[in-house]
């Protein structure tokens, strides 16, 4: 097994030891905290009291909300759902490392005002959270435990949570992960209601392949398949999915392919794929793989597999994060990335109008040159609106603190709004909580109808803490 020493840049803990793996950051930092290679030292609890999240007139930045503990130990990696048939009800997660299971869900009942926060229920957690709403006002979280990934069903908006239920173990053998989960929210789609969970399956040798669970009784029973063939390591690894349903209950299911090959022995620095495919029969079958578009990957100059984050030893990931709107052959897909242009981090969105068969090449979302953009996502508002978050280093001549943003599109992603921020609080991410060396994987945005709510790593408490925010259009 080969190690790489993960360099901190504060002495609050001592140096850490990270397997060098094509695996979620999520799962390696759950290894090593198991191992004793990682100690958490808590940090003083906020007393930050959160204000209402609204604002007027739009178009208007909401004020920043913490929605987890706020409290001693990190929370990282933040999906959010909104549920479609009540506008106040929110639910959010993370990797918690206040839970003895890392894993932690916060429900908003008043629109993201308050919280309600539950540590999962089960054992073994590795982190990797996912949430989703249907549309019977049912909640469904989900992540890791012991190598597989599971589901939970919560009947009052996330106040208890059901018992783990498997929706895919190890089909390689070994790892299922980085999942992620959608539902089909269009009533009249033929396939209403269905959940789906996308994940990488790892062999114990690291070969990797995309497969995508399905299922139609409310996440009580799953099916599985495969999407794309098995990718052979070290000369290709998949890894990183995101998916989206179309108005017709089209599936959409996006990923990223790299080799193993760059100047450290790992995908840093390398030219990824990134790739989607889609099935119309509610997730039995998938066709062939696109190509969306190519990118360059960060260099990787702190021992992390996927490149690092410039000027620290952040690990940081390029999920291809997807969305689609209408049906069909017509339906528009949007696919949102970063590429590396030899002195910055670019977020980027690729575009196809005819249902993902062909893209066009990539948009950048900001033209600034200055300070890297990262952890990107895409989301549709239901009249065609594009919205694009990450985060931003442009304000910081360091080039280190990162502030969250956002830009629009209502021209079907041809140009893109001024970049607007989130919050007027930079993070610095040597407070992630390990020291500089772990803040997640991702953070994401979802639309409830003319509000963007957008959650992040924020770190002005000192440790990474999940922080809501978001705007109110007109």
């Amino acid at each position: 097994m080969v190690f790489a020493l993960l360099m901190l840049l504060t002495p609050v803990l001592n140096a850490q030891v990270l397997e060098k793996l094509p695996y979620s950051g999520a799962v390696l930092t759950a290894r090593a905290i198991r191992a004793g290679r990682i100690q958490l030292h808590p940090t003083n609890p906020s007393n930050e009291v959160n204000p209402d999240l609204t604002c007027s007139p739009a178009p208007c930045a909401f004020p920043n909300v913490n929605a987890s503990e706020g409290t001693s130990n990190p929370v990282n990696e933040h999906p959010i759902a909104a549920n479609p048939n009540n506008p106040l009800q929110l639910l959010t997660g993370g990797n918690d490392y206040n839970c003895g299971n890392i894993q932690g869900f916060f429900a908003s009942g008043d629109g993201g005002t308050t919280w309600t926060r539950v540590c999962s229920p089960g054992g073994g957690g590795q982190g990797d959270p996912v949430v989703a709403y249907d549309l019977n006002n049912i909640a469904y979280a989900g992540g890791i435990q012991s190598g597989r990934i599971v589901d939970f069903i919560s009947t009052d908006n996330g106040l208890h949570w059901g018992s783990p239920i498997t929706v895919v173990g190890a089909q390689l053998g070994y790892l299922a992960d980085k999942p992620w989960m959608e539902a089909d929210l269009t009533p009249s789609s033929p396939f209403a209601n269905a959940l789906y969970v996308s994940t990488t399956q790892f062999a114990t040798n690291s070969d990797s392949q995309i497969w995508v669970s399905h299922s139609t009784d409310g996440g009580h029973t799953w099916a599985s398949t495969a999407v794309a063939p098995r990718q052979h390591y070290p000369t290709s690894v998949d890894q990183f999915s995101d998916l989206a349903v179309g108005t017709d209950g089209t599936v959409y299911v996006t990923w990223m392919r790299c080799p193993a090959s760059g100047p450290t022995g790992d995908c840093g620095g390398t030219i990824a794929k990134m790739l989607l495919s889609k099935s119309t029969d509610g997730g039995t079958t998938w066709t062939p793989e696109v190509t969306v578009a190519s990118v360059k990957m960060v260099p990787d100059t702190c021992g992390a597999f996927y490149g690092c984050l410039p000027n620290t030893s952040e690990r940081v990931s390029n999920i291809p994060s997807n969305a689609v709107i209408g049906s069909g052959s017509t339906a528009k897909v949007y696919v949102a990335m970063y590429n590396w242009s030899g002195t910055q981090m670019q977020v980027q969105v690729a575009v196809s109008t005819d249902g993902g068969a062909t893209f066009g090449a990539p948009v950048r979302v900001t033209t600034s040159n200055t300070g890297d953009q990262f952890f990107q996502w895409v989301n549709l508002a239901k009249s065609g609106t594009v919205g694009v978050t990450w985060l931003d280093r442009r304000a910081d001549p360091a080039n280190l603190k990162y502030k969250p943003a956002f830009a629009f599109s209502n021209n079907s992603g041809a140009t893109y709004s001024f970049t607007k921020f989130l919050s007027t609080t930079q993070s610095n991410p040597l407070n992630d909580g390990f020291g500089g060396g772990f803040m997640g994987d991702y953070r994401t945005h979802v639309w409830q109808r003319k509000a963007i709510y957008a959650d992040w790593p924020d770190m002005r408490t000192g440790t990474s803490q999940d922080e809501i925010g978001g705007a109110q259009f007109p």
